[in-house]
Order: C-alpha cells, then structure tokens, then sequence
C-alpha cells in the first residue's frame, strides 16, 4: 500500500480512538511513523479515558501474568528443594538422630525447672523429639503426659483438639492432662480458626533419670561448637 495511503488509513483510524500502538500493528509500520502522521490529531475526552482504561488494564494483565510465572518458578524450587532435601537426609543414624534432638530440646525444652518437657504446635517437631526421647533415651509413650494449650475462644473445640494430638501422636486421651486455656484479649475469629490446634506440652513422668543427662549433652554440644573456633558466648542465667 502506498506511502500516503497508509498515512490515512492510520489518521482515520486515529480518528476514532484507536492507540497508536494499535494502529502500526494493524497496518504494519513502525509506531514511530504512526505517530508522526497522526500527532496532530485531538482526542475526546472519552477517546482518552478509553485509551487510559484500556492501558491499565493491559499493565494489570501483564503484572498478573508475570506474578503468575514467579509464583511457579517458587512453587518449583520449593518442590525440588524439598526433594533434594529428603533424598540428602533419606537416613540418619543414632549419634545423627540424638545430634538433632538435643539442638531441638536447647531450643524448646525445659532447662530450669528439673522436668524433661518441651512445647511446640508443630506436630512434627513433636513427633520428632517423642522419636529421639525412644530411641535415644528408652523413654517409652507410657511414660509420657501430655497438655493442649489453646486460647479460650477455642474451649468448645477442646475435645476436637485433644482427639488431633492424640491421633498424630499416638498417644491415649488418658495420659493428657487438663487443658491450659489462655485469656486473649482480641476476640476476632479468623478463617482458619477450625483448623488451629493451639500448642501441646510433652512430659516426661519420671524426669530426674535423664534430665542431667540432657543438660550434660547440651554443655558437650556447645563445646563441639566452640572447637570450629567461633566466638560462642552463653550469658549467666
């Protein structure tokens, strides 16, 4: 199509609103040259909001199509994070395993107050150190109490929570102590709420055998630490 032709094709289509980005698409030139043929046009007000609208949205499409792709680049290396991470640790042995449990029990057990006890909401973490007090200490689920920790705008749920700790963990309703039901000022209920199970405490009965002996290996741990050569520094408490 000649020169002058293409010209007004694009200055009609101008006319009647069309982006210029549009117009040398459609005709095949370079926006650049659409633009100088119709710079003299004036739009309507209408015409430009259309043209603002219609600009939004297509930004809006594009930042939600490029999230998207993010979100499943994150989606895959989280998946092949988590499968190389199961495949590298596919098996420990007992040093491995009691290793593990003690920088578990330094963080979230009891160190103060003469019991074997910890307390989480995680129930893996849990079902993990009821494995390490098994294999590494002998301590048998018979010799184990349990207590439910929830707010109390969870209480009518009490009996729902203690049966889900019970189940994940094996573990009678009979060796569960009485519920500790926490005050909570904030009484909004969030979407989630039958789906929260609060936090369970795990105790030894019978914790003078093995609680000096946990703190024993704690101490070594902290002095394997210290022979990489960092700076550890424990405060007196």
């Amino acid at each position: 199509m000649a020169k002058y032709l293409l010209r007004n094709k694009a200055r009609g289509l101008r006319r009647k609103g069309i982006s210029v980005k549009k117009i040398a698409e459609y005709l095949k030139v370079s926006k650049s040259s659409a633009s100088i043929w119709t710079r003299d046009i004036i739009l309507t007000v209408e015409q430009l909001e259309k043209l603002r609208n219609a600009m939004l949205h297509g930004s809006e499409l594009g930042r939600i199509k490029g999230a998207l792709v993010q979100k499943e680049r994150r989606l895959k290396f989280i998946e092949e994070s988590r499968n190389k991470g199961i495949a590298e640790l596919s098996s420990i042995n007992e040093r491995e395993l009691l290793i593990a449990g003690l920088a578990l029990y330094w963080g979230e057990g009891s160190k103060k107050s003469q019991e074997v006890e910890f307390c989480n909401s995680d129930p893996k973490m849990i079902q993990f150190l009821l494995l390490w007090l098994r294999k590494c200490f002998e301590i048998m689920p018979n010799e184990i109490k349990c207590c439910v920790g929830i707010n109390q705008m969870h209480e009518k749920r009490e009996k729902v929570v203690r049966d889900y700790w019970s189940k994940i963990l094996g573990i009678p309703i009979s060796q569960f102590r009485k519920t500790n039901l926490k005050k909570v000022k904030n009484s909004k209920v969030y979407e989630n709420f039958n789906e929260h199970y609060g936090t369970l405490s795990v105790i030894v009965t019978k914790p003078s055998r093995f609680y000096f002996k946990i703190l024993g290996l704690i101490e070594g741990l902290y002095q394997a630490g210290n022979k990489y050569g960092h700076d550890f520094s424990i405060m007196p408490g």
